[in-house]
């Protein structure tokens, strides 16, 4: 594909039967519901911490983050091996997801799991859980953080963390794998982002395996892994939504296909109050 794809120009001639219909608000947390706000609450042990929110979990222990626990007791559903290595088991909470923080590249062939020990407040499972916190009290679709935990190994630690499932969910890469990407919403994602990047959030690998489509059609953004809350700027915008164009291409949606989808996602994105020049898709 030569050029970029404009979207000022097809803005303005394109129909949009979903604008007045579909005002764009970002909630503050003072709007989000009490009943859905973390109540962060932390214990420690001889290895660590752990965070947990004490309105979903009783009293935490590190058996909480540990899936062999959750197996001898018959209620580990099912897990997924790979870098970001995950399992699904059911609890008082409901069905959780419980990922081990592993590192990718050539680092991670040597120290598949331990990072540098740089203060309790630093340790990227902590971080996580309070982005995730944070974003779900400005009204953002992310996963709801259980507990967060780390355990100290010399000048290194080891983490873990443990969110609600979305329930009947799929992401977008299965979407793509399944030949559905004519099915898939791309206008919704579209608006979706713009709401994340209006609020200044910042996702660190935006990729189709990180967008999640749940059972009643909503979309969904995980792996706040190194994410963070940062003023909206054009720049990093842009960069965010290249990176999912690159993941996009990496799995197969190219030529007129990527085109079509990429023309839904910006109109989306920009009925939503995002940026046109952020959006507009950059040759392969």
């Amino acid at each position: 594909m030569r050029g970029r794809i404009g979207l000022r120009g097809l803005l303005a001639t394109l129909p949009r039967p979903f604008l007045a219909q579909t005002a764009f608000v970002i909630r503050s947390e003072n709007d989000t519901p009490a009943s859905d706000r973390v109540q962060e609450s932390r214990v420690t042990d001889a290895r660590g911490a752990l965070l947990f929110d004490r309105r979903r979990i009783a009293q935490a222990d590190r058996l909480l983050l540990d899936p062999q626990h959750w197996a001898e007791r018959g209620r580990m559903e099912s897990a997924r091996g790979g870098r970001g290595a995950v399992c699904f088991v059911r609890g008082e909470f409901g069905e959780a997801v419980i990922r081990h923080y592993r590192r990718g590249g050539l680092v991670g062939r040597v120290i598949r799991d331990l990072y540098l020990w740089t203060g309790e407040d630093a340790n990227r499972a902590f971080r996580e859980f309070r982005l995730l916190a944070q974003l779900r009290g400005l009204g953002l679709p992310v996963p709801a953080p259980l507990a967060a935990g780390y355990a100290r190994a010399g000048l290194f630690y080891r983490a873990d963390l443990m969110t609600l499932a979305i329930p009947d969910s799929h992401t977008l890469a299965q979407w793509l794998a399944a030949g559905k990407a004519t099915e898939f919403d791309w206008h919704a994602l579209g608006r979706l982002l713009a709401r994340f990047h209006a609020a200044g959030a910042f996702h660190a690998d935006l990729n189709a395996h990180n967008v999640m489509r749940d059972g009643a059609g909503a979309l969904w953004l995980i792996d706040f892994d190194r994410g963070e809350l940062r003023a909206p700027a054009l720049d990093w915008q842009r960069a965010n939504l290249q990176r999912l164009a690159r993941s996009l291409r990496k799995l197969g949606l190219v030529g007129e296909a990527l085109a079509v989808a990429w023309s839904a996602l910006g109109v989306g994105y920009v009925e939503a109050g995002g940026s046109a020049p952020a959006c507009e898709l950059k040759p392969a």
